[in-house]
């Protein structure tokens, strides 16, 4: 599966559900079996589950903010 349908499908998934740990360890896995050294990013090869952490991040401290009404 492509990189950006993957972050696309996360985004999704963490926006859904209370803190999805299991995509940051997903996206681990995936850097440690298929990860190379990019030169764009400073030779750094966890560039996905970094992304994703980030991300994680972001997504519950904006969920903590917005209240959702059902």
């Amino acid at each position: 599966m492509p990189f950006w349908i993957s972050i696309i499908l996360v985004l999704i998934v963490i926006a859904y559900f209370p803190l999805f740990l299991e995509a940051v360890v997903i996206f681990l896995i995936s850097d440690l079996m298929f990860g190379i050294p990019e030169a764009k990013f400073a030779n750094y090869v966890f560039v996905s589950s970094t992304t994703v952490f980030i991300l994680l991040i972001i997504f519950e401290l904006l969920k903590n903010k917005i209240k959702f009404y059902s």
